[in-house]
């Protein structure tokens, strides 16, 4: 395995965000070396890896002689390239337009950079977030620092391999279906998808009939993860949702705790089955009350949910026109993209009723966590899979075969809107990490959040080298 990271002893180290904030106000580094440092770093990496949709090295030279204030003033970061960012285009993933610069922040980014944080540019992803593998036809995949024979994982595998190879502490990412869970799983990395409503959201995905997009940050300590919705909860706060507060210690109570290994398409293979019995056992150890228990999703689930999916790609194909205009080339999007739209026409009648089974997963899921505080399962049921094995040029339904044997555990936190953590906590034979994920009722981070500190404190991370 080819191993990619640019962790040096230059202005960054190794430290995580919270670290470098300290270092920068504590003046052992300015924000400009920062910026350089993450610069030099991003563009080292960046050819095998594949991770840059758009550089703006010279805006983020010019904003770090004066960065705006806030927890994070001078952190350098990347946004993914799917939520409007002034002055960069959104190009989603796919080449079927041009985007032109967007005229002012959208509502994610907007609430993320008022916590000082300094973008570089945005992150590349798979076309419209659909594939759990960023393989673009012509662009190239992006590829896993731990391993560049091997897939980043999900719609935000750009912003995963930057932090992961160590370009910038943390990056934006969101979460359709696991592209902010699946990512962190693959490169060893802190991953949560909050609550339904926590952060803003772009404008499109509220108008969705069930919002199962949600906006975070791929990060490599808890701590950061942790201090990022600290900081954002000061610029916007759902008031339908507690608050998660200054979580800074791991969780006192002993918790009941449900173990999934198999998921809502399938079961896990063996040897990722075998690593989360491992974590549980590190859960029982801790003194928290542990037990077998299946995921509260009834039959219909994977069928429902990709009809879903096939809605949401067929609005996109159907609007291109009236969106982009005449340089729309819908000939230009991927399979899986165009499979989707393909599938929705097939089964158009049946969407009614899955978005009325879907809703109602909400009440099953808030009975579950009635009997248990939190459930473990992994990210995904398989290992990383290699670059290629995704490929969106494949015939749709070997593509989407693959996803569904792969993206077994993530999207029913989409469907609840409930929030769930990928940890860094194991890693297969083949020495590549796995992620477990940790879930819990809708509103309740900060109990997952000092959970993670906890298992952090008893498993620290692997870290590229």
């Amino acid at each position: 395995m080819t191993r990619v990271h640019a962790f040096s002893d230059d202005a960054l180290g190794d430290l995580d965000a919270v670290a470098l904030t300290a270092a920068i106000q504590a003046r052992r580094v300015s924000v400009p070396e920062v910026v350089e440092a993450a610069i030099a770093r991003t563009e080292a990496v960046d050819a095998p890896l594949g991770a840059v949709a758009y550089a703006a090295y010279d805006r983020a030279r010019a904003e770090a002689r004066e960065p705006r204030g806030g927890f994070f003033a001078g952190v350098p970061t990347f946004l993914k390239d799917n939520i409007d960012v002034a002055g960069m285009p959104t190009q989603h993933g796919a080449d079927a337009f041009t985007g032109a610069p967007a005229t002012a922040d959208g509502d994610v980014a907007r609430a993320l950079l008022a916590t000082g944080l300094l973008p570089l540019g945005k992150t590349r992803m798979s076309e419209y977030g659909f594939s759990a593998a960023a393989e673009h036809p012509r662009q190239g995949p992006v590829r896993s620092p731990w391993s560049t024979d091997h897939v980043a994982g999900a719609s935000s595998a750009g912003s995963a391999a930057l932090v992961a190879a160590g370009a910038v502490p943390l990056a934006h990412a969101n979460d359709g279906g696991g592209s902010i869970r699946i990512p962190a799983s693959v490169n060893g990395l802190v991953g949560l998808k909050p609550s339904r409503g926590r952060l803003p959201s772009e404008r499109l995905n509220r108008q969705m009939p069930i919002r199962i997009v949600a906006d975070g940050v791929l990060t490599r300590s808890v701590r950061d993860t942790a201090a990022v919705y600290r900081e954002t909860e000061k610029v916007y706060r759902s008031l339908e949702l507690p608050p998660i507060g200054d979580i800074t210690r791991p969780v006192r109570r002993r918790l009941r705790v449900a173990v999934h290994t198999t998921g809502v398409a399938r079961d896990a293979d063996p040897e990722v089955a075998d690593l989360t019995r491992q974590t549980a056992k590190l859960l029982a150890d801790l003194g928290h009350h542990v037990e077998e228990a299946a995921v509260p999703a009834p039959p219909t689930f994977p069928d429902d949910f990709v009809l879903y999916w096939a809605m949401l790609a067929a609005a996109i194909v159907r609007t291109g026109r009236l969106t982009h205009g005449r340089q729309w080339d819908p000939t230009r999007l991927d399979n899986l993209t165009l499979g989707l739209e393909r599938h929705l026409r097939g089964h158009l009648h049946r969407l009614p009723g899955a978005i009325r089974r879907l809703r109602a997963t909400r009440e099953l899921s808030r009975r579950f966590h009635e009997q248990y505080d939190v459930a473990l399962s992994p990210v995904v049921a398989t290992p990383t899979p290699l670059v290629g094995h995704l490929d969106p040029t494949q015939d749709y339904d070997v593509v989407m075969g693959r996803l569904l044997d792969w993206v077994a555990f993530t999207p029913w936190h989409n469907v609840t809107g409930d929030p769930a953590v990928s940890l860094p906590l194991a890693t297969t034979s083949a020495g590549l990490p796995q992620g477990m994920m940790i879930g819990a009722g809708l509103g309740r981070e900060g109990l997952l959040l000092a959970l993670a500190l906890e298992l952090e404190e008893a498993l620290p991370p692997a870290v590229l080298s």
